[in-house]
């Protein structure tokens, strides 16, 4: 017997002679197994990264480091590889790829030997969407200051936590979590959609989230305007929209061999 997933994303298991037998269940130990590596492993990492950071001081300690490097200054705030590279034209690329798998999504609705890919990019493109809203949409009333914007980094506000209160007449902050890095960990989307579509793929697929998250994260943290926990969080938040987006259009799969 061997397991396979259907061209729709729910898994079945193929006989020899080639067809999935009727009324076959999916073995419930591996969702077990699903749930574990994709939901509760790592929201386990995420503690232990935002613990790491805030708790033991993780952000500051970064943060003074490559202050430091720089000079005591921001120096790569404005610099052609962090600002114009990574920063804008990064977010315009992240935009296209969005209005391309949206344009790829109408155009499997038109054709019917693209019929399989239907479900999969419309579950890409609103994964993707989702995650970049709901960052910006956090980011819009969380209220935190950039490191640049500290006194600790040559700027003019004391550092406040996120769920502490903040003295009145204090400019607002917005700067929690990482919006920028949104753009690139939105993909770790790919990482369910080859898990559909092509599962040998999927780990490709998450190193194109996961790398395009870091480079975008890191090159804002280079120039001041996160701090690490703020990546951490997006992170998270992209990786839990698109674990929840996808077992909202499939079944977790329960019985493909090798999924982990």
């Amino acid at each position: 017997m061997k397991s396979e997933v259907r061209s729709d994303g729910a898994p079945w298991r193929r006989s020899h002679q080639g067809e999935p037998p009727a009324g076959s269940a999916p073995l419930a130990g591996g969702a077990r197994r699903f749930y574990l590596t994709h939901a509760w492993l790592p929201l386990l990492a995420f503690v232990a990264l935002i613990g790491l950071c805030k708790g033991f001081g993780g952000d500051l300690w970064l943060a003074d480091r490559l202050y430091a490097l720089e000079g005591h200054r921001w120096a790569l705030r404005h610099a052609f590889f962090t600002h114009d590279l990574v920063h804008l034209w990064g977010r315009d690329l992240s935009i296209l790829a969005s209005f391309v798998v949206v344009a790829a999504w109408l155009v499997a609705r038109r054709r019917a030997a693209w019929a399989s890919l239907r479900r999969p990019m419309a579950y890409l493109a609103v994964a993707a969407l989702v995650s970049i809203a709901l960052v910006a949409w956090i980011k819009s009333w969380s209220n935190m200051d950039c490191p640049w914007d500290l006194a600790r980094y040559g700027g003019d506000r004391p550092y406040i936590g996120l769920f502490a209160l903040r003295p009145i007449g204090l400019e607002r902050g917005a700067c929690f979590p990482a919006g920028h890095a949104s753009g690139g960990y939105a993909w770790l989307s790919l990482y369910f959609f080859f898990l559909v579509v092509r599962p040998r793929w999927r780990w490709f697929g998450l190193a194109i989230g996961g790398g395009l998250g870091l480079l975008f994260g890191i090159s804002q943290q280079l120039r001041g305007a996160h701090f690490l926990s703020h990546d951490v969080w997006t992170a998270g938040l992209c990786w839990a929209c698109a674990l929840a987006i996808y077992l909202c259009f499939w079944e977790a799969p329960r019985n493909i061999q090798g999924v982990v």
